[in-house]
């Protein structure tokens, strides 16, 4: 069982200009306390053939996560199209949401994006040079793919620090009915 459970990511401001901001509006539960910080990403993919073409548009860190519901809007800014090969900027990619603790990813949300004119006349004559501030992205945010990778939310201790057990999510639960922290009653989304 994760310490950390997505909830929900809803997409904002979608569909849009590929020039403005990526907005996620991203829902999450605690249930240990955690260390350290959160890192959250925002990554497009440039080209399907060539990794060297993605670009991490955001990191940020959020904490310090304690037990309990968070929600936040995590924004980006859109990719650099300079740093897009011209033949991929128009078309079908991906955009990815990753979240990680102490370096290791655990959550990975993928949603498609497609980027094409808006204007009928450009869709059916594009022309030679792609005019960026005509493109449209719309973010297939109703089919996200969600990849849950396992890691260790409590790493072993070195010798030099005192050992202490990672609290088990059962015993966190145990100590909400106790009154020490309150756990929320909403249900998590399915995330598979």
């Amino acid at each position: 069982m994760s310490a950390v459970n997505l909830k929900d990511v809803t997409v904002l401001a979608n569909p849009a200009p590929f020039v403005d901001p990526f907005q996620f509006e991203i829902s999450y539960e605690c249930l240990t306390p955690l260390e350290d910080d959160l890192e959250w990403k925002l990554i497009y993919v440039g080209s399907a053939e060539d990794e060297t073409y993605d670009q991490v548009l955001e990191s940020v860190l959020v904490g310090p996560v304690n037990v309990g519901n968070y929600r936040f809007v995590f924004q980006a800014d859109s990719p650099d199209p300079s740093k897009i090969q011209e033949e991929d900027i128009i078309g079908v990619t991906v955009l990815l949401l990753t979240c990680s603790y102490q370096g290791q990813e655990f959550v990975r949300v993928g949603y498609y994006v497609n980027n094409d004119y808006e204007d009928e006349q450009l869709k059916a004559e594009p022309p030679q040079k792609v005019l960026i501030d005509k493109v449209q992205r719309n973010i297939l945010a109703d089919k996200p793919r969600v990849t849950k990778f396992p890691i260790n939310f409590c790493p072993e201790k070195n010798e030099d620090e005192e050992q202490q057990p990672c609290p088990s999510p059962e015993h966190v639960a145990e100590a909400s009915k106790q009154g020490d922290e309150p756990l929320s009653n909403q249900s998590s989304i399915e995330c598979s």
